[in-house]
């Protein structure tokens, strides 16, 4: 089910998406008509609008259009909101734009996920810190690996240093059970951001390097679809599911949901 500013989505509206892939969006996961990190998501959507497309994007507007495309909705399900100009072309995407919202939604994965072995890749994304459709780098990336064995990609620089996964944060845990998350260029995903926010410590950033990853005993994947996801390896460095998982994901279940 798609719906375009509440509406049903035509072929015309929808075709530009495609054909022009110049757009930003969030991913979030609704259950009973609730969110964890609503406004995160909005504010998310609003600062990606002014960078995408120099224009102010009310957040009112997007949750009464998520509102609407969740009204018959009964089942936890991962909703999809696309800010795109359909107007837009290739030659001319800095023209003044008026941003529109598309609703997608697909049902949410069931239950925690199982660990996620992960192929190092040097790769980075385009401008990082902005949540934009651009993705086929990324997915080009996870095809690879997945077709070598593993179930996603992190991504590094030249030199070794890690910075994210393909759509989602890392976080390393250290011996003493501190939660490090990598200092680098990354998208800080709203899993990322609510999980600092409920644990009683301080954020800890490092810069976390390919070699240095067996300084650590644990890693986790943090991603609004599927919260908080053990990782059992990255390349050649294996780990067993750390106590700290389970914690981790208790505290992340915790938070409570906005209404939307």
């Amino acid at each position: 089910m798609m719906e375009l500013n509440a509406a049903p989505v035509t072929v015309d509206d929808f075709a530009p998406l495609g054909l022009v892939g110049f757009g930003h969006f969030t991913s979030m996961l609704v259950e009973n008509a609730s969110v964890r990190g609503l406004e995160m998501h909005l504010d998310r959507l609003a600062r990606d609008c002014r960078t995408v497309f120099d224009a102010e994007l009310d957040p009112y507007r997007v949750r009464d259009a998520v509102r609407h495309a969740i009204r018959d909705v009964t089942d936890a399900v991962v909703v999809r909101v696309t800010i795109y100009d359909p107007k837009l072309t290739l030659a001319r995407p800095g023209d003044p734009a008026n941003p529109q919202v598309l609703i997608s939604m697909r049902a949410a994965p069931a239950g925690p996920q199982p660990p996620l072995r992960l192929q190092s890749v040097v790769y980075s994304r385009d401008v990082p810190k902005v949540k934009h459709i651009g993705l086929f780098g990324a997915e080009h990336q996870r095809a690879l690996a997945q077709r070598a064995g593993y179930d996603d990609v992190l991504f590094t620089d030249s030199d070794g240093s890690i910075s994210e996964i393909a759509t989602s944060n890392i976080a390393l845990i250290t011996e003493d059970g501190q939660l490090v998350w990598p200092r680098a260029e990354v998208l800080a995903g709203t899993t990322m951001r609510l999980l600092n926010q409920v644990r009683d410590e301080d954020v800890l950033t490092r810069h976390i390097t390919m070699a240095g990853l067996t300084d650590y005993v644990g890693a986790v994947a943090t991603n609004a679809a599927t919260g908080v996801r053990a990782i059992a390896s990255v390349d050649d460095v294996h780990w067993p599911e750390h106590e700290m998982v389970a914690t981790l994901r208790g505290q992340y279940e915790s938070i409570q949901a906005q209404r939307i």
